[in-house]
């Protein structure tokens, strides 16, 4: 309606999954799927949703979510009531909040997992969804949880990642934090090598109450965890981890004690009978997408989903199959694709056909033929160059010239449409990133910056891949044959990443070399995949996270919301959210004045202790104690009983009503 202030409406409605696209006037729709679980009802929903309120396509992210592209903002609150339907959220798939939390797609049924990690993450999902420490932070945060030492679900490049253990008899995680990709990646640190399943959830609280006090809130390319350990180091972030530990609502938090046993589940009828025509393919799909399970006689089935885009008719045929023949589940996986778990042997051959008949068998599930690659040019704001087009071609290429790759599970390709690393180019084996060149003749190219040597070692240990050669993007499926051939002549029984490692960077910067010269751009050069005219580099307003609002009204109105929000958890009970709401006015109220007279505000700490200096000790603001941080860090040493929460809502609402009237002294004075 336009009540709000434009840029405090972005931060709510990326909370609420609501993200801008290229195309104006339109949104990009974030659906969360934790750990990648669908029912039929639920993949059914989110259908009927995308042909009602999109074009019926359907998008799988690198963190197991589902997108929908081309959604007026007007008609996004019936979209958010029709997925409620079927238990499924948009809530916090975007912003400065906990993303989607992600899990090996293998997860209960890997043969050599510990145990099965959906249930903890289903309740890390759970535990931190709306949950006020996390709701407006300086960045986003994502957690992953790996079922096995092979970490499929990237611990090394989260802001915690676990890793699944067992010690003693007890389940636990190995713990990794402050990892990143983008610009600047970071390499997790190892922080333990196990702890304790009923120390996960609080463990995360703690951090995410650091987080959202010492992060970095003005620099919004600084503002990730990653920056922020780097800057205080493992060992003193882990110090004020610790601290927290009396305002935490819970000092232990068993997730293994809630977990109900469930059922295997799979069907146990017959499958109508088919007639296999093409045996060879039907048996090297067997071989190449199939995944034996450690449920006796079960299998999962791969299915290559390309670039991520399926349709909401595929998905109504899929949820059908897997609710009359299958668990009535499906995974959706971090490399774009699906998994359908629990069938049968003597099952497969009719799941064959009736996914050949939907376009669903391609060979190369997880393979080198299996590209990831983010939308780019398509709908992303911030894409360089077209990401999707580019992977077409190098598909192509390799089904074509390369066929034996489709089996290759050890050469990953991953392309990003900038630097932002959405495809995960930087821990591929080889990457693309999507650049932009200047020529003599003042023309602009589209380029792409190729890494090489990426490697997921497992059990949190990884190689991020170094950035070789920046050749024009019409060239790179020269780029990838130059490098295959190479590696079949000359890398013996070596990995890709053993290989690169052997020959070093320069190496395979003479070989890509000849490709990256600028002088003999051709005019193909100049267009960029699936274009028809010349590139134009156009790069709108990012919202890979929220903006922070500085409008001082709107600071103290967002405070006045805080105390009702406190005083709502109060009478529920709830105590500990209750003070978190707050603690958050208290900060947000001190940083309104703050921004009044210019002073940084980058952090909470840093607008406790400027407060203090400017406006405390100055003796404008009179308090009942002696400092402002003394009101507010009582959040630290105190428990989080009804009786405190009560005192630190009523001295928070105190602290609001003085500076308000502060404030209006100070209006008065200006306008007279």
């Amino acid at each position: 309606e336009g009540t709000i202030d434009e840029e405090k409406f972005r931060s709510l409605r990326l909370a609420r999954g609501v993200y801008g696209q290229r195309q104006v006037g339109v949104q990009m729709i974030r659906i969360k799927i934790p750990y990648g679980q669908l029912s039929s009802d639920q993949l059914n929903r989110i259908a009927d949703v995308s042909d009602e309120y999109s074009t019926g396509k359907l998008h799988i992210t690198t963190r197991q979510d589902i997108q929908i592209h081309y959604v007026s903002l007007d008609r996004t609150p019936e979209l958010w009531e029709e997925l409620e339907r079927s238990e499924v959220t948009l809530r916090e798939a975007c912003g400065n909040t906990v993303r989607n939390v992600t899990a090996s797609e293998t997860a209960g049924i890997d043969p050599k997992e510990p145990f099965d990690v959906s249930s903890y993450a289903d309740a890390i999902f759970k535990f931190f969804l709306r949950n006020p420490i996390c709701q407006e932070m300086g960045r986003k945060f994502k957690i992953s949880l790996s079922a096995t030492d092979e970490d499929t679900a990237l611990s090394y490049l989260n802001d915690v990642g676990l890793i699944a253990k067992i010690k003693d008899g007890k389940e636990g995680f190995k713990v990794l934090l402050g990892g990143g990709l983008g610009s600047q990646a970071r390499h997790a640190d190892v922080v333990y090598e196990f702890l304790d399943e009923d120390k996960i959830i609080p463990f995360i609280e703690g951090v995410l109450r650091v987080f959202d006090s010492y992060g970095e809130r003005e620099k919004r390319m600084k503002a990730r965890l990653k920056f922020l350990i780097k800057d205080l180091g493992a060992s003193e972030f882990l110090r004020l981890v610790e601290a927290e530990t009396t305002a935490l609502s819970n000092k232990t938090y068993s997730i293994k004690d809630q977990i109900i046993p469930e059922q295997l589940n799979f069907f146990k009828g017959k499958t109508p009978a088919v007639k296999i025509e093409d045996k060879e393919t039907f048996e090297k799909w067997k071989k190449w997408n199939i995944i034996q399970q450690k449920q006796e006689g079960l299998f999962s089935i791969g299915i290559k989903v390309r670039l991520g885009d399926f349709s909401s008719h595929q998905a109504r045929v899929l949820a059908s199959l897997i609710k009359k023949y299958g668990s009535d589940e499906l995974r959706l996986s971090l490399h774009q694709d699906i998994l359908i778990r629990s069938i049968k042997d003597e099952d497969l051959a009719f799941f064959y056909a009736e996914l050949k008949n939907l376009g669903f068998t391609d060979l190369g599930y997880n393979s080198t033929a299996d590209i990831t690659a983010c939308p780019g040019t398509d709908t992303c704001n911030l894409g360089i160059t077209n990401s999707t087009g580019l992977a077409r071609a190098l598909e192509d290429t390799i089904v074509t010239e390369f066929p034996e790759y489709r089996n290759n599970k050890k050469v990953k390709i991953k392309i990003s449409g900038c630097m932002n690393s959405c495809g995960q180019h930087m821990m591929a084996h080889i990457g693309f990133q999507g650049m932009s060149v200047k020529s003599k003749d003042g023309l602009v190219a589209p380029v792409l910056q190729v890494l090489l040597g990426g490697e997921n070692y497992g059990n949190g240990r990884a190689r991020f891949a170094d950035k070789v050669a920046k050749d024009p993007s019409k060239r790179a499926p020269e780029v990838l044959r130059q490098l295959l051939n190479d590696y079949e002549e000359n890398a013996g029984e070596l990995s890709f990443s053993e290989y690169y490692e052997e020959q070093g960077k320069n190496y395979f910067y003479e070989l890509l070399k000849p490709l990256a010269e600028l002088r003999n751009l051709s005019p193909s050069d100049y267009l960029d995949w699936d274009a028809d005219q010349p590139y134009e580099k156009l790069i709108g307003i990012g919202e890979c996270a929220g903006v922070t609002i500085d409008l001082v009204s709107t600071l103290l109105l967002e405070s006045e919301e805080k105390v009702d929000s406190a005083k709502y958890a109060f009478e529920k009970s709830n105590y500990t959210d209750a003070i978190y709401h707050a603690y958050s006015v208290f900060v947000n109220t001190a940083k309104a004045m703050l921004t009044v007279d210019g002073h940084r505000t980058n952090s909470y700490t840093s607008i406790i202790s400027a407060f203090d200096k400017e406006y405390v000790d100055k003796g404008i603001v009179k308090l009942s104690v002696n400092r402002f941080s003394e009101l507010i860090y009582q959040i630290k040493t105190n428990e989080p009983t009804a009786e405190f929460a009560k005192k630190y809502i009523n001295e928070a609402e105190n602290f609001l009503e003085i500076i308000t009237q502060l404030r209006k002294k100070q209006l008065n004075y200006e306008n007279n």
